[in-house]
């Protein structure tokens, strides 16, 4: 183990809990290795039992756009109509649309 903590990679953490579909970001610690990250994650961040899964990441290797770049980013698809649903019928009996 690393004598100095601070020298310990950041990791994001998400949880995915009994109820939900989708993994939260729940936040951030730090530790000297994967399979300790997630402990510490379980530990830190699931003491009540809430959830079911965790995601532990290095900040490092997120790759993420700005939210300064959303217009550049996101408008190219805006004149694909193909991609907008609103067109199509959805049958009656068809669950969940």
């Amino acid at each position: 183990m690393s004598a100095d903590r601070r020298d310990w990679p950041l990791y994001e953490v998400f949880v995915r809990g009994k109820r939900g579909l989708n993994h939260v970001h729940v936040g951030s610690l730090h530790a000297p290795d994967d399979t300790l990250a997630l402990r510490s994650a379980r530990d830190v961040y699931t003491r009540r039992n809430e959830g079911v899964s965790i995601w532990v990441v290095r900040a490092d290797m997120i790759t993420a756009s700005s939210p300064d770049e959303k217009d550049p980013l996101f408008a190219p698809s805006g004149d694909k109509v193909y991609r907008h649903p609103t067109f199509y019928e959805i049958p009656d009996d068809v669950p969940h649309m």
